[in-house]
């Protein structure tokens, strides 16, 4: 399979774009191993644009940048061992689809559904459960195209591997195919309302402990939550506030018939996670500990109310279990994750450095695909194996074909 000519790339947001040499999309594992491995003949980067969903320059390259579009589907369902292997390129969406038809689920999930399953798993996205981890978490094993187009086949046999290999942002090689562990189906029951932030701060530990799912929306103005295409939760609110006040929800699995109204919906798993948001903002998300988690989210709505008043985006609160992946944003650490964004037309960069000052008082760490601002010694200081995964992925990948400028200054 030949090289094509290259071009200029944008992620969804505008916010990240690179101009590659060459670009191709593979239709086979054969095919992708051919092509990486010319790649490294000719001394080129290799990088994969999975769907764009990335804030950071994480897809970035001047070399071979690679779709794998046509490598998509679920090319395995293992109902007995509640297991599935689906290529690199699937999107979420179409894992649930899939699924649901043969009566599983996944385990949990986050509330955007477009992504590839590769980049999504293993950049750290996750949903909301204080006793559920991160969809990597879900990651039983994956097959790995390396710099010369060999495969390496990763499962459970060898646990080290597998959690270096979890969450390691494409820098081990090119994620052909990904077994995940999933579970019987279930629907869920979603309710939404509103409360003032005291008041939810007052829940905010019994709504995490009791139920399954619990997040919320933080909004400074009235004109926050149109921001987010979150719905007017106003008729079924405990307060007379507009402003200040938090955009709740609860999701817990039910037996019930399924049903929706304005604020409450019973349905299949993936049918209930995903909401719909507008691309018109960049994000910033840190893992917080979860102990530290209620003083975080005060300090940073003070510096919204407070410092950056022309920044109303919401702020995302959810609840993600301690993993043993290495590079996990949840290292053996539960954690709250506060997100914060900016939009076009306003010099954000001042808010988001101040909330990463806030953050960082809390040791917390950055989801891999949203705004950051780490280095190499933070990078070092937050993740104890940190030192065993550079040196794996020297191992690897010993020239650096997987690495572009941004993520050799964290992984490299």
């Amino acid at each position: 399979m030949a090289f094509e000519k290259g071009g200029v790339w944008r992620n969804w947001v505008g916010n990240q774009y690179c101009v590659s040499q060459y670009k191709a999309a593979p239709e086979t594992e054969a095919e992708l191993a051919e092509l990486v491995a010319e790649a490294d003949k000719r001394d080129l980067g290799v990088r994969v644009s999975g769907s764009g969903h990335s804030f950071t320059p994480v897809v970035g390259t001047s070399g071979l940048l690679l779709s794998l579009e046509n490598l998509r589907g679920v090319q395995n369902v293992d109902k007995e061992r509640r297991q599935i292997t689906v290529a690199g390129g699937t999107r979420i969406n179409e894992v649930g689809k899939t699924l649901k038809q043969h009566g599983l689920s996944l385990i949990n999930q986050g509330d955007i559904d477009s992504q590839a399953v590769a980049g999504a798993f293993t950049t750290g996205t996750h949903g909301t459960g204080i006793k559920l981890g991160n969809m990597a978490s879900s990651i039983a094993g994956m097959r790995i195209v390396k710099a010369n187009g060999e495969i390496l086949d990763i499962d459970g046999s060898d646990t080290e591997l597998l959690h270096a290999a979890q969450v390691s942002v494409g820098t081990l090689g090119v994620i052909s195919s990904m077994t995940l562990n999933v579970m019987d189906a279930y629907n869920l029951h979603e309710r939404l309302w509103r409360d003032d932030f005291e008041t939810c701060m007052e829940r905010h530990d019994e709504l995490a402990e009791n139920h399954r799912h619990f997040g919320f929306f933080w909004c400074p103005t009235p004109e926050s939550r149109h921001l987010y295409c979150l719905p007017d939760t106003a008729a079924v609110s405990s307060t007379d506030k507009l402003a200040d006040v938090c955009e709740m929800k609860v999701m817990d699995i039910t037996d019930a018939t399924p049903m929706e109204s304005a604020f409450e919906k019973i349905a299949y798993s993936s049918e209930v996670y995903p909401i719909e948001y507008v691309p018109n903002f960049v994000e910033l998300e840190y893992a917080v500990p979860l102990e530290h988690g209620k003083a975080a989210v005060r300090a940073v709505r003070d510096l919204m109310l407070n410092k950056h008043t022309n920044c109303i985006y919401p702020i995302e609160y959810r609840f993600t279990a301690g993993d043993p992946a290495w590079m996990s944003p949840f290292h053996h650490q539960d954690s709250i994750t506060l997100s914060v964004s900016g939009g076009p037309g306003i010099d954000y960069w001042a808010f988001l450095r101040d909330v990463d000052q806030i953050l960082r008082g809390y040791d917390s760490r950055p989801h891999w695909g949203k705004m950051h601002f780490l280095d190499t010694e933070d990078v070092t200081h937050l993740y104890p194996r940190a030192g065993d995964f550079r040196a794996l992925r020297r191992e690897l990948d010993p020239n650096g074909r997987f690495l572009n400028e941004h993520l050799k200054m964290l992984l490299g």
